[in-house]
């Protein structure tokens, strides 16, 4: 299989996309150990593996470090990281104050940045590499959730820097990511008839799974991107239909 003997460490990966990632790389035949501060309702597992739990707060430096000596002691490689852990509630920019976005900042931006530092070392030793998960919010305007969509723009420009500056030994990538349907979909987008009209919007005509995300991650990380690196790669079923043209078109069956 792709990763056959490889290790990979999945933060958040506990439930929704990073548990998607995590089955993916199982069953592509790596060794993955999540990364969050609960540990996962039910095990995660794929291919006949289950992955291991690490508790850590992503935003703490010392149990970060503590969080890759442990995968060091246990498993003697790191092949490869996956920066998922993330997210943000709904905050218009006026009604949260600046402590509060800074904190989806921390979670979104620099814990991911503290995570690499803290791997790189083991990375490098097995020219390995970092898939960054960000977000279409990090492309366009994301009112009421303007502090994460600015995290995810950085992230984005921070894996191109670590990507000249890591290279030939450590290759980063990132995966910009549309909506996907997790177990918690219904808290962004309502029931099933919320969900298929959101699902309309996408030109695929669906939200992304939890393992199409899983799919592109184990494909950055494989030997078949081995001159990927610096790369975005869109994973967001075409986008969004732009609202224009809806609005020309009510026009004209208004018209006519």
């Amino acid at each position: 299989m792709e990763l056959d003997g490889r290790v990979a460490v999945v933060t958040g990966g506990t439930r929704g996309v990073g548990a998607g990632i995590a089955r993916s790389f199982l069953a592509a035949g790596a060794e993955v150990v999540l990364c969050a501060r609960r540990p996962p309702d039910a095990p995660v597992a794929a291919g006949g593996r289950t992955a291991t739990h690490i508790p850590a707060d992503l935003r703490d430096p010392a149990a970060v470090d503590a969080l890759f000596a442990q995968v060091a002691a246990r498993h003697g490689r790191l092949d490869c990281l996956v920066n998922n852990a993330g997210g943000t509630p709904y905050r218009p920019l006026a009604e949260g104050g600046a402590q509060r976005h800074a904190r989806v900042l921390d979670l979104n931006l620099t814990a991911p940045l503290t995570a690499s530092l803290a791997a790189y070392e083991q990375l490098r030793t097995a020219r390995g590499s970092i898939v960054m998960i960000t977000s279409v919010s990090g492309t366009r305007p994301s009112p009421g959730t303007a502090a994460y969509g600015a995290a995810k723009a950085g992230l984005e420009s921070l894996a191109r820097s670590m990507a000249v500056e890591w290279a030939p030994e450590v290759r980063v990538n990132s995966l910009v990511l549309g909506m996907v349907r997790t177990e918690l979909a219904h808290l962004h987008y309502g029931d099933e008839r919320g969900v298929a009209a959101v699902a309309a919007t996408v030109p695929l005509g669906r939200l992304a799974e939890p393992s199409d995300v899983g799919a592109a991650a184990v494909f950055l990380a494989s030997d078949r991107a081995a001159y990927v690196s610096g790369a975005s790669l869109l994973v967001h079923g075409g986008g969004e239909r732009p609202a224009f043209l809806d609005a020309a078109n009510a026009n004209k069956t208004e018209e006519s």
